[in-house]
């Protein structure tokens, strides 16, 4: 089944989740994601890390003088605009977090896998393009392209398991 999963989370991935138990490390309640709805949820986490702002508030403007414009050359046109993803709210950021929490529930011996759901999940958010594609994860670890979307897929199946049981 070749599904597109888009990097926009539907509302019903974004209302689920409650949060780790501290204790245990797993879920308090179960979480019902389908593998889909995980890997949705993921990319929507990883659109929310890569569009939080590089600073945080800064003194400069309040402190530095201001340039005169000596002409309107030096004013428009010379440098093009930069288009920046607006900044997430507070809600976009807990659930980011809440994601990125569940990587921990992948046994520490499975650190590649880790790697790899982590790498995956980072999409851009104005394009929706995957920041690091198949091929290049497998590049990266040394592995064929094939084998990381079958240790992918094994990640998520294994997280989704974690977070179905109470």
């Amino acid at each position: 089944m070749n599904m597109k999963v888009s990097a926009v989370p539907t509302d019903r991935v974004m209302r689920l989740g409650n949060g780790l138990d501290k204790a245990k490390g797993r879920p308090r309640q179960p979480i019902l994601l389908t593998p889909e709805e995980l890997v949705t949820r993921f990319e929507a986490a990883g659109a929310t890390l890569l569009a939080m702002p590089g600073r945080g508030y800064s003194t400069h403007l309040r402190t530095m003088k201001f340039d005169v414009v000596q002409s309107a050359m030096d004013a428009y046109g010379w440098q093009g605009a930069v288009a920046r993803p607006p900044a997430p709210g507070a809600a976009a950021i807990s659930l980011m977090d809440e994601t990125f929490g569940w990587l921990a529930l992948i046994p520490e011996e499975k650190y590649v896998w880790r790697r790899i759901v982590g790498a995956r999940a980072l999409v851009h958010p104005l394009t929706g393009r995957w920041l690091f594609p198949w091929r290049r994860i497998a590049s990266i670890l040394g592995a064929d392209h094939k084998s990381v979307r079958r240790w992918h897929g094994q990640a998520i199946d294994m997280l989704v398991r974690y977070l179905r049981e109470p």
